[in-house]
């Protein structure tokens, strides 16, 4: 039996065997849902011989959906489609995989699900008495507090995990730079930035030099390549200005500016989440494709000082750890 674990996003499609197979593509669900079942076609043929798939979502939030239920009906849809009469499981937030009609008949179940998975699998696989899961992707961060190897918590929907800092709207990539800082230091004084996407966090990290370049890559605020010339004329525009105004220098130390402040923020959200565990954390496992920015924030967090750090990049591959909750799916339903 070969499984495929599939992780479908508003933003990415992520899959991953547990044979270490795994990639991860941009597809903007919410421009072209009716795209999407074509799209896992083509992902799972890429993925060679596979009879099961191992499905967890959050894709269902795209405002392309009236309702979440109707994103989980359509996704559902696409993935049967996709599937040419392969056994599909879809993972729950109760902790285990139910039938694609039990999912359409209890939505708010497998809604925003990923997480759960990539925490349930991370519990098993690296087992302690209390630790902590940070995962960062393009768009999110997962802050995922463990005990005894369990899922412990707070929240378990997006609404209640935004309440209670496990969920934090911030990523590598796709995050505007305008809710990361509204103002920034120039010439000597603060100064209020644009609230047009004109620039992304995808900016700060090619100025920072912790994403490489990527020329064919144009999922972009302005749809010009992802590289640092066209990240410093996306990062200029959020002060109203272009390079003849600002110097590349300036547009570094801006980038700069950002990468500390979105740093700060995950840190008072980590240190939110500690402050809620039994004891000190003995072990943090880091993933996703942001998991650069996430060891930043365990050197920071002075409660994590004493904590064992796990990378999954390191322990598997980057594209792994990029496709994390893809490769939980896979690898909690092989050991049903």
């Amino acid at each position: 039996m070969t499984i495929l674990g599939l992780d479908i996003g508003g933003a990415n499609i992520k899959a991953a065997r547990t044979d270490g197979w795994a990639t991860s593509i941009a597809f903007p669900l919410w421009k072209t849902p009716e795209q999407l079942s074509d799209a896992l076609r083509s992902i799972i043929a890429s993925a060679g011989e596979v009879d099961h798939l191992a499905i967890t979502m959050t894709g269902e939030l795209a405002d392309c959906f009236a309702t979440k239920a109707e994103g989980v009906a359509r996704i559902l849809a696409a993935v049967q489609s996709a599937a040419d009469n392969r056994q599909v499981v879809v993972w729950s937030t109760i902790g285990t995989y139910i039938t694609v009609d039990e999912a359409r008949r209890e939505p708010f179940a497998v809604a925003a699900a990923n997480w759960h998975a990539l925490a349930t699998w991370v519990g098993q696989r690296f087992p302690c008495r209390v630790g902590l899961l940070i995962d960062i992707g393009t768009t999110t961060t997962d802050v995922i507090p463990l005990r005894d190897g369990v899922v412990s918590s707070v929240g378990r929907t997006d609404l209640s995990r935004l309440r209670s800092g496990e969920l934090v709207y911030t990523g590598v990539r796709r995050t505007p730079l305008s809710a990361v800082s509204s103002t920034v230091p120039f010439r000597g004084q603060r100064v209020r930035v644009s609230s047009e996407l004109f620039a992304t966090t995808l900016d700060v990290h090619l100025l920072q030099n912790d994403i490489a370049e990527d020329p064919a890559d144009t999922d972009t605020a302005n749809g010009h390549p992802a590289t640092r010339n066209h990240a410093v004329d996306r990062l200029v525009r959020m002060l109203c200005a272009d390079r003849t105004e600002i110097t590349a220098d300036e547009a570094a130390a801006l980038a700069s500016y950002w990468a500390d402040c979105q740093t700060a923020q995950l840190c008072e959200v980590v240190s939110t989440v500690l402050q809620r565990q039994p004891a000190s954390c003995e072990t943090v496992i880091l993933s996703g494709s942001g998991e650069f920015l996430a060891r930043r924030v365990v050197q920071q967090v002075g409660g994590l000082g004493a904590a064992s750090v796990v990378s999954l990049s390191e322990v598997f591959t980057p594209a792994i750890a990029e496709a994390a909750c893809a490769y939980a799916a896979a690898s909690l339903a092989e050991n049903r």
